[in-house]
């Protein structure tokens, strides 16, 4: 296994600013999305954003394995636990989902965990054809020993 690099690490942090600028971008020009995608629920704030793999730059999306494409997308799930102290803490999650288009085709989303120095986020792909509207369904369990959250949102894709 390789030693992490200060490089790597740079790529990292860059890798997490693109996705969340692409996930601002998505939402800009998305015309279901709402200003912010975050549910609360008790001590846990669960942030999503859907937006066009493309949108990724093309060293960042093969450095964390990510197929970048007119047609795939990407879901970017990231859960924050209330400190006393207000402040917000990155946590773990068990986050699961699926997709489903109007005519009822589903895919099931398979998640990635990427943890950095201050953020930790789960990435699931999907693809979509153009000016297609996707219904998403996720479950989100910060807590083991909870239910998990259940969010639902509907997004319009165009293939850019």
């Amino acid at each position: 296994m390789k030693t992490p690099t200060r490089h790597h690490g740079f790529l990292q942090t860059t890798a997490t600013i693109l996705l969340m600028f692409a996930g601002l971008l998505s939402a800009a020009f998305s015309s279901s999305a709402s200003a912010e995608q975050m549910v609360s629920h008790g001590d846990y704030m669960i942030h999503y954003n859907a937006f066009n793999s493309s949108f990724i730059e093309p060293d960042i999306a093969s450095s964390y394995g990510i197929e970048r494409s007119k047609t795939k997308g990407l879901l970017n799930i990231s859960v924050l636990k209330k400190q006393a102290d207000g402040t917000t803490k990155p946590v773990s999650a068990i986050v699961s989902g699926d997709v489903t288009n109007l005519i009822s085709q589903r895919q099931t989303l398979k998640f990635m965990k990427i943890e950095e120095t201050n953020a930790l986020y789960y990435i699931g792909e999907y693809g979509f054809t153009d000016d297609q509207v996707l219904r998403f369904n996720l479950q989100v369990q910060p807590d083991p020993n909870q239910p998990a959250y259940t969010i639902n949102f509907e997004q319009r894709f165009y293939v850019d």
